[in-house]
């Protein structure tokens, strides 16, 4: 590292610095503006809306954004050195461009992407389950009255499958329970409604039909209602999607190899959350080679211009990012391949630019 490298880093540094406190304090002005109704119609004090809700609202929009910040940051200084021909200046001092690119600012980099991935996989879901709570609590009451399409292995060879579940009355509509011994089938239940009776801890099931199968012998029961006892329990039925944000990564590992074990179908949330946390840290390698090579190039649009461009890429970044994810959920692509495709795109993107900047 020699000087240069050094007042480079320092740029890139404060830059980010510089950037985030902008955007967090707008962030933080608007949030307020849009809850503060709320929080004065739950009474909520001082105290709780600094230290319970924005000391942990902050973490999670800085590192959510992380990407566009740190984007952001890299035109906007290395825009700065090209309008005053300092990387003009040490291009001609014989430093080469991958030099500049592949020391100072891959140093900071790989400073920010290790801060990220921290942030992401241990300090924003904490910072979630705080900041989830006080929501709950203060602003809005979380209403996840009805859960479709379940599925769930409730023993070893006992599969669950249910239309609807209503966890404000637990009531679940259209039961299917399948019984295996291996490989074979050996019984099936279904019914129209099943209800969950707290009180006796059972459930009772309307208009049912229950098959089992012996060899070559079928036996069919039906009727009209039946109190009975089940290898679960409404806890087992309910996988909400937010819970991903509030658990660290071991947690969250944990739990997709659990619900997996169970037979959980609804889990690519879950998958994607997992994957996300490594991918937006890389994405900040990136970023900074785009951004560099970009702005590295002396315009006469100047700054402006570079952070137009900037600001374009970014929102197609996210625009990527989205789409993946939503073909992911709702198309059957990888989950894993959802995340990292936006990387995979704008990496080619990084290494054209880069292979076709002035040097």
């Amino acid at each position: 590292m020699k000087k240069l490298d050094w007042y480079i880093l320092r740029k890139y540094l404060a830059s980010v610095l510089f950037t985030v406190v902008l955007f967090m304090i707008i962030a933080v002005v608007i949030d307020l503006s849009e809850k503060v109704d709320d929080f004065l119609e739950h009474e909520a004090n001082f105290y709780d809306i600094v230290l319970r809700y924005y000391a942990n609202f902050v973490p999670f929009i800085v590192f959510f954004l992380s990407p566009i910040f740190i984007f952001i940051s890299v035109i906007f200084f290395t825009s700065k050195l090209a309008s005053r021909s300092e990387i003009v200046a040490v291009l001609s001092g014989g430093i080469s461009f991958y030099r500049i690119l592949f020391v100072p600012y891959m140093i900071g980099a790989a400073i920010l992407a290790g801060v990220q991935y921290g942030a992401n996989h241990y300090l924003v879901p904490i910072a979630n389950q705080n900041r989830i709570a006080f929501e709950n609590e203060f602003v809005k009451k979380r209403s996840f009255n009805t859960e479709f399409n379940i599925r769930i292995q409730a023993q070893p060879g006992v599969y669950v499958s249910l239309n609807s579940f209503s966890n404000k009355d637990s009531i679940g509509r259209k039961l299917v329970i399948d019984y295996f011994k291996g490989d074979q089938l050996v019984g099936k239940l279904m019914a129209d409604k099943a209800v969950w009776k707290g009180e006796t801890q059972s459930w009772t099931i309307k208009n049912w039909q229950e098959r089992s199968v012996n060899g070559m012998k079928e036996r069919v029961n039906k009727g009209l209602s039946k109190d009975t006892v089940f290898g679960f329990i409404p806890e087992d039925l309910r996988v909400y999607s937010f819970m991903r944000e509030t658990m660290t990564t071991p947690k969250l590992i944990s739990f997709i190899q659990k619900e997996e074990a169970k037979g959980t179908s609804e889990l690519d949330f879950f998958r994607i959350e997992h994957h996300r946390r490594t991918a937006v840290p890389f994405a900040t390698f990136i970023l900074t080679i785009i951004g560099f090579s970009m702005a590295s190039r002396k315009t006469r649009g100047g700054t402006g211009w570079h952070l137009l461009m900037g600001i374009a890429i970014s929102c197609l970044y996210i625009l990527v990012m989205q789409f993946s994810t939503t073909f992911s959920t709702n198309a059957g692509l990888s989950p894993i391949l959802s995340v990292w495709l936006p990387n995979i795109f704008f990496g080619f993107l990084g290494i054209y630019l880069m292979l076709t900047a002035p040097k």
